[in-house]
C-alpha cells in the first residue's frame, strides 16, 4: 500500500489539479485489526471507487444527541473506584473533547440494574409526606452531579420508572402487575415530586418516559404493565396536568419498548390521539426485538403518524452476556448472543443469531439515524466483570467495565463505536440525503452539523476493502474503508459547501 496518497476524483478533479489543492477532510478509524479511533494520516483510493452523491439541500430530522444511563449499578461502581479512575471514565463519556454525551437516562425507583428493589416513600403514604431520595444519594446523585460538571452543565437528564411502589399495584409486587386506577393521580404527583427533589439537588430533569417497557419482561425484574389506551389516559388526565400545575416543563416520551410490530400498534393509538399529541415530545424505543434488524418500516410509520414529534432510542445493550475483560478481539467477533438466542419462538429465532458486538452498535445507530431517530441512548455506562451488579441476575455488557477490587477500568471497543457518533455529531445537527449504490454489508449515514461541517459514519462488515468517492456540490473527496472497520469522516464547512 502506498502511504500518503489521496486521489481526488469526480466533478472537481481538473479544478483541484489546477489549484494544486484538495478538500480538507479527516478520517478516524476503529477496526478488528486493532485501530481504536485512530486518526488516519493518509488514505488510499482505488480508481473504481463507489460514487456517493451528497445532497445537503435535502434535510431530514434534527439530532438531539447521544448518551447513556447512570443506573445505580453504574454509579455504585464509579463511586467505589479510585478517584482518578472514576474521573477518567466520566471524562471519557461527558467531556466535550471525548465522548461528548449530552443525554443521561436515570431510573425513578429501582430497576434491574439496582443493588436492590426500592422506592422513595413509606408504604401507604398517599400524601408523599415521606418522599426522600435517600436511595439515590450515595451513588446516583453524586455521579450525576460530576457528569453535569464535566459536561459544563449541558446535559439532558430524563428519568424512566420501571415500577410504582408495590402497594399501588394490583399484584402488590415489584415485578409485574398494573397500577391501580385509584393511584393514577398519586403516581402523577410522584413524577412531579421526583423532578422537584432532583432540582433541589442541582440536577434538572428535562423529561420522562412514562413507563419502561410497558409490555413487561415476564416479571423477571421491576416492571409494570400499561396498554396504549391506559398510557394515553394516564398522561392526558393525570401526568401532564399535574406537571403543568406544579410549574414543571418536563418533556414526555411515550411507549419506551421495542421497535417492530408492537411499536406500530402503540404509535397508531398514541400518535393519532389529537388530545394526547400536544402533551408529548415524542416516542421512546428500544432495540431488543432483534440483534441485527433496526426495523425501518416501524420507525418510518411512527414518524409519518406525527412528523413534528421526535423518536428517541432510549435503551440498548449487549444483553444475556457476561462481559469479556481486556479482550478487544471478542467485541469484533461473531460470538455474542442475546436473550432470544436460546428460547425465542421458532419463527423468531432468525432475528437472534450470533453477532459482532461492534457491528450491532454501529449498524443500529446508522439504521436509526437513517430512519428519523433523533437521539440514541445506550444502557449502563459502566458494569463490572460479571455484567452487574444486578439483583435479578440479568447480566449485560457495558462499553466501560470496572473491577473495583483491583481499581481498574477497561474501555471496550463498544466505547469507541459510540464515540464515533457522539463525539462528532453535535446537538442540532441534521441528517441529509445521500444517493448511491453500495454493496450489502456497507452501512453509512450523512449528517450536517450546525457549523455546516459534514459527518459521515460508515461501517464495513464485509470481507473486502471498499473505496468511495463522495461528491458534494462540485467537490469530490476520495476515501477507502478496509474490511471489518468503522470510520467517521469529517469534511469541514468550507469544503462541504465549496462550488
Amino acid at each position: 500500500m502506498r502511504k500518503g496518497l489521496i486521489f481526488l476524483i469526480g466533478l472537481s478533479l481538473m479544478a483541484c489539479k489546477e489549484q494544486n489543492s484538495a478538500p480538507d477532510f479527516s478520517v478516524w478509524q476503529s477496526s478488528a485489526s486493532g485501530d481504536r479511533l485512530k486518526k488516519l494520516e493518509s488514505v488510499e483510493v482505488d480508481q473504481n471507487a463507489i460514487n456517493i452523491q451528497i445532497l445537503p439541500e435535502k434535510k431530514y430530522q434534527d439530532i438531539d444527541g447521544f448518551g447513556g444511563a447512570i443506573t445505580e449499578s453504574s454509579a455504585h461502581l464509579l463511586q467505589h473506584l479510585p478517584a482518578s479512575e472514576r474521573q477518567k471514565v466520566l471524562q471519557a463519556y461527558f467531556s466535550k473533547n471525548e465522548g461528548a454525551y449530552n443525554i443521561v437516562r436515570l431510573h425513578m425507583n429501582s430497576c434491574d440494574f439496582s443493588l436492590s428493589s426500592y422506592d422513595y416513600i413509606d408504604s401507604g403514604d398517599v400524601e408523599l409526606a415521606t418522599f426522600d431520595l435517600a436511595p439515590d444519594r450515595e451513588d446516583i446523585i453524586p455521579t450525576a452531579k460530576q457528569a453535569l460538571e464535566i459536561a459544563g452543565g449541558d446535559l439532558r437528564f430524563f428519568a424512566s420508572p420501571w415500577t410504582a411502589s408495590p402497594w399501588m399495584k394490583d399484584n402488590n409486587a415489584w415485578f409485574g402487575g398494573k397500577l391501580l386506577p385509584e393511584y393514577y393521580d398519586l403516581w402523577a404527583r410522584y413524577f412531579a415530586r421526583y423532578a422537584q427533589e432532583y432540582q433541589k439537588e442541582g440536577i434538572p430533569i428535562w423529561g420522562f418516559t412514562i413507563e419502561n417497557e410497558p409490555l413487561g419482561n415476564d416479571s423477571n425484574w421491576e416492571s409494570m404493565h400499561f396498554t396504549p389506551q391506559e398510557m394515553a389516559h394516564f398522561v392526558k388526565n393525570h401526568l401532564a396536568p399535574t406537571l403543568e400545575k406544579e410549574g414543571l416543563e418536563s418533556e414526555l416520551l411515550v411507549y419506551d419498548q421495542n421497535r417492530g410490530e408492537e411499536l406500530v400498534e402503540w404509535a397508531e393509538v398514541l400518535l393519532e390521539d389529537d388530545s394526547l399529541r400536544p402533551m408529548i415530545y415524542g416516542t421512546a424505543v428500544h432495540w431488543y426485538t432483534s440483534t441485527f434488524k433496526w426495523f425501518p418500516e416501524s420507525l418510518q410509520k411512527t414518524h409519518a403518524l406525527a412528523p413534528d414529534k421526535k423518536i428517541w432510542n432510549t435503551e440498548a445493550c449487549v444483553d444475556a452476556e457476561v462481559p469479556h475483560w481486556q479482550d478487544d478481539a471478542w467485541y469484533w467477533k461473531k460470538e455474542a448472543t442475546d436473550w432470544g438466542y436460546t428460547w425465542a419462538k421458532e419463527e423468531d429465532k432468525a432475528d437472534h443469531p450470533k453477532y459482532v458486538p461492534v457491528y450491532r452498535y454501529a449498524r443500529d445507530i446508522i439504521g436509526c439515524l437513517n430512519n428519523q431517530v433523533s437521539a440514541w441512548v445506550d444502557w449502563n455506562i459502566v458494569l463490572d466483570r460479571q455484567g452487574g451488579p444486578n439483583h435479578a441476575s440479568n447480566w449485560c455488557v457495558a462499553p466501560v467495565l470496572a473491577d473495583t477490587a483491583a481499581g481498574e477500568v477497561y474501555f471496550t471497543p463498544l466505547y469507541d463505536a459510540l464515540r464515533h457518533f457522539s463525539h462528532f455529531i453535535k446537538p442540532g445537527a441534521k441528517r441529509i440525503e445521500w444517493m448511491g449504490e453500495i454493496p450489502e454489508g456497507l452501512h453509512l449515514t450523512v449528517i450536517e452539523n450546525p457549523d455546516g461541517s459534514l459527518i459521515i459514519p460508515i461501517l464495513n462488515t464485509t470481507d473486502e476493502k471498499h473505496s468511495l468517492n463522495w461528491v458534494i456540490n462540485q467537490t469530490s473527496v476520495g476515501t477507502s474503508i478496509p474490511a471489518a472497520t468503522l470510520q467517521t469522516i469529517l469534511i469541514p464547512k468550507k469544503d462541504a459547501g465549496k462550488s
